[in-house]
């Protein structure tokens, strides 16, 4: 749909992701004149690829300030706007628009259906329902303001221009750039007056420099522990789960650590750690191991080491330690015994990176929380803007908790636009 120039409307949305289209939603439910601009040819690109396409909506956490622990640093400047418009709010707002919802580990709220496609129809009904106007293959170049009317001015590359009382960008950070969240929504704040911080990938899957790890791609670890060592000094703790990948590792414990292994190893060689029994010592491993090799001696170790591990990791561990497989289990010297129990308690990664913005799930960096007024979502610099979603600098975990962000944000900025 295009919108003539020179029209003044109530509310210019700058962003068809998740937070754009809620915000949009909600100010066209209190009857704003507003119109949408989506520079690809469809909305919601990132949403619909989410949660591997199931689409991780948010977390079961519903008392606000359990809720916001988990925005570490950021916990002070959300209050208002959770308490607004938080996990509650936003499992009713889908549940009775006919979105069914389940709770799976770590409380992730997915829908029913498993498809993102079900988030994606609400949210579309929702626009419809109030009328906004919705305009794809609209590429803005820059955003200015009319210092005598205070009017944005909006304008595409295809040459049009949109003049909006009040703008909410929703541009996103720079993860999945194939979405059209290439960063551009930075530079016009800078020159709006804003201060950005650079945006880093935050939650992105760790490239490893071991090559044996290839053959263990798709297997997936559950309840161990993740040490990451920086320059072989201890640097943090995770517990969770871990999948193994053709380039390395990922599953939402590395995922939560990756921004701070991103920042380790640029200064310094990066060791991951994989404790595969945190619940045991190593005096109780090595019992346990020992009463298998006792219960099946006559077998070969290569056969049994499965009882402990999965076949492929346990032939990648008995490389790595330098056993034979072949030798029968009442033949493997109190040596070799040792010295498996020490590596499935360490078992050692080398990181070689990240993979990157292209592989990323959110990025860190945006705008300074100081500079909005998270009772509004309204800037501090410059009046009747909006930012709402990945353009603000709040790091979060996987889990649903980034997708809560667009969603409170969204709300509470189209609620007072």
């Amino acid at each position: 749909m295009t919108v003539k120039n020179k029209k003044i409307i109530d509310v210019v949305v700058i962003g068809g992701g998740p937070a754009g289209m809620m915000a949009a939603g909600r100010a066209a439910e209190l009857g704003r004149s507003v119109v949408l601009l989506e520079k690809n040819q469809t909305l919601g690109k990132k949403l619909l690829i989410t949660g591997g396409g199931r689409c991780n909506v948010t977390n079961n956490k519903k008392d606000v300030r359990t809720m916001l622990s988990k925005y570490k640093g950021s916990d002070k400047f959300l209050f208002s706007a959770f308490s607004r418009f938080g996990v509650r709010e936003t499992l009713e707002f889908f549940n009775k628009r006919g979105m069914e919802t389940k709770e799976e580990n770590e409380g992730r709220i997915f829908p029913a259906s498993n498809k993102s496609q079900s988030v994606w129809d609400v949210l579309v009904k929702y626009m419809k329902e109030g009328k906004v106007r919705v305009q794809t293959d609209a590429d803005v170049s820059g955003i200015s303001l009319d210092k005598k009317t205070k009017d944005f001015c909006i304008k595409l590359k295809d040459g049009q221009e949109i003049i909006a009382k009040k703008c909410i960008l929703a541009t996103g950070g720079t993860s999945h750039p194939e979405t059209g969240s290439t960063g551009e929504g930075f530079s016009w704040l800078k020159k709006l007056g804003h201060k950005t911080s650079g945006s880093n990938v935050a939650l992105v899957p760790v490239r490893l420099k071991d090559f044996w790890t290839k053959e263990l791609s798709g297997i997936t670890l559950s309840d161990i522990k993740l040490t990451v060592f920086q320059n072989n000094e201890k640097r943090g703790v995770e517990k969770g789960k871990l999948l193994f990948t053709h380039f390395g590792i990922s599953g939402p414990t590395v995922l939560n650590m990756s921004k701070d292994i991103g920042e380790y190893v640029q200064y310094g060689e990066v060791r991951i750690d994989i404790d595969l029994f945190p619940k045991l010592d190593h005096k109780e491993l090595k019992k346990k191991l020992q009463d298998i090799l006792v219960k099946e001696s006559n077998k070969k170790l290569k056969n049994t080491i499965d009882k402990l591990v999965q076949s492929a990791l346990g032939k990648a561990i008995l490389e790595i330690a330098k056993i034979d497989g072949e030798t029968f289990n009442h033949s493997v010297s109190s040596e070799d015994r040792i010295k498996l129990v020490a590596i499935m308690k360490a078992l050692s990664l080398n990181v070689k990176g990240l993979l990157g913005a292209d592989k990323a799930i959110v990025t860190s960096g945006g705008v300074s929380l100081e500079e909005v007024d998270f009772k509004t979502m309204q800037s501090r610099i410059v009046p009747n803007l909006y930012l709402v979603g990945d353009v603000l600098n709040i790091d979060r975990p996987s889990g649903g908790y980034s997708l809560q962000i667009c969603w409170t944000s969204g709300y509470v900025a189209g609620s007072n636009c």
